[in-house]
């Protein structure tokens, strides 16, 4: 554990007696985030300034949290539909609180291993899990009791950001195109900001990190389809095609990526988002058996080659039809979340992108796998200060809001 005096010099206290130190006023939140996959929770302990800057900031302390493959199979079976209408109620009231119980143990986690008490943090930060997300009727659903959370860790704990936005008119997402903003923006160079988590989601900076030239909005799926059918073609051993080995065996079938690059959603113009409910597991599904039927005969592998190319491909077509001023080589792209660690997709990307630079947003102090949360760090903190933490010419919001709800010791 880090001494006391160490945490309020950091935190704009006084050093050991007779050493007076300067104030640094800074922030320590945790944030938490369990994605699509809900495969894990994350959770990021960030140092953020205390006032309206972002910068510096440090990322303190990172984990995973597995979910058990049981709780994960409750969770997709739930946001499917699958749980029988009497059941469905009271699984999810379930849900709500064993999630909670387990985004306040990754709390805990993160700031031992910091080596940091929770007494010291000022806010803990939690997305939620995703079970419904419905843009077209103005609702969301993300569960995960922050009142439970609240009173496992003693801290404030501020949640329920994407509600905030959809009663403002917005879609509820994206949300973290505001910390890409916060952490990426450069005066000289344009930045596409991708991540890759279930969903693809894809900022644009123009340089000169004015917010009011960002774009934002989510492409389509990322790791979604391709987790989904690779656990069907495994019976479920596998989760995930690990470092890309099955995309990289196989070969893409160009005229199923057509196919699948004629679907309705990517046609869409901005503000737009989309979830599970439209690349989840049913979709996974379909594709496969598809599949199995019109092509009985080759690779499985080469199915699972064409969806990393899917998801390629269809970023690259959404910077051409829809960021103002692209050009298509003078930008970078760093892409963070799950995605980024499949070298497959990685390799696609720098073939759908040609002159684009393409690498991992680690460089800038952002490691890939800790990026949403952070982002819902910071956001978590604006809340707590009363500051704005979203883009809402992104979301279709009609104004300027601070998102989310405050529970807990305060």
């Amino acid at each position: 554990m880090l001494p006391r005096e160490f945490l309020n010099f950091r935190l704009g206290g006084v050093g050991p007696p007779g050493r007076e130190r300067p104030k640094i006023p800074v922030m320590l939140m945790i944030g938490l985030m369990s994605g699509t996959s809900a495969d894990a929770v994350d959770a990021a302990l960030v140092e953020w300034p205390g006032g309206t800057a972002t910068r510096p900031f440090e990322l303190l302390g990172y984990l995973e949290q597995p979910l058990e493959p049981a709780l994960r199979e409750r969770i997709h079976a739930l946001a499917a539909g699958e749980v029988p209408g009497p059941e469905a109620m009271r699984e999810l009231i379930a849900l709500d609180r064993i999630l909670a119980e387990a985004f306040a143990e990754a709390a805990r986690a993160v700031a031992a291993e910091a080596g940091i008490g929770l007494d010291f943090v000022d806010g803990i930060a939690s997305h939620g899990q995703t079970i419904a997300h419905h843009p077209e009727v103005g609702g969301t659903l993300q569960i995960g009791s922050l009142a439970l959370i609240a009173e496992r860790t003693g801290c404030r704990v501020v949640g329920d950001f994407r509600p905030g936005d959809m009663a403002a008119g917005g879609q509820g997402a994206p949300l973290v195109p505001f910390f890409h903003q916060a952490a990426f923006a450069d005066p000289e160079e344009s930045r596409l900001i991708l991540n890759l988590g279930g969903i693809a989601n894809l900022t644009w900076l123009p340089a000169g990190g004015d917010r009011e030239r960002v774009v934002a909005f989510d492409v389509g799926p990322a790791n979604c389809l391709v987790d989904g059918v690779v656990e069907q073609l495994s019976a479920g051993r596998e989760r995930m095609d690990r470092n890309g080995e099955r995309a990289r065996r196989g070969r893409v079938c160009d005229a199923l990526l057509e196919d699948l690059l004629e679907d309705e959603f990517l046609g869409r113009p901005p503000p737009k988002s989309t979830g599970r409910d439209r690349y989840g597991r049913a979709r996974a599904s379909s594709i496969l058996a598809a599949w199995r039927t019109d092509r009985a005969e080759a690779s499985e592998d080469d199915l699972v080659a064409t969806l990393v190319a899917f998801s390629a491909e269809a970023t690259a077509r959404a910077c051409r039809d829809w960021l103002p001023g692209w050009k298509g080589k003078e930008e970078r792209l760093l892409v963070g979340g799950g995605g980024a660690m499949n070298p497959a997709m990685m390799e696609a990307l720098a073939r759908a992108f040609g002159e684009v630079r393409v690498e991992a947003c680690d460089a800038w102090g952002v490691p890939a796998d800790a990026a949403e949360a952070m982002a819902f760090s910071l956001l978590g903190r604006n809340t707590l200060l009363g500051l704005p933490n979203h883009l809402p010419h992104c979301t279709g919001a009609s104004r300027l809001t601070v998102l989310g709800a405050i529970v807990g010791p305060g």
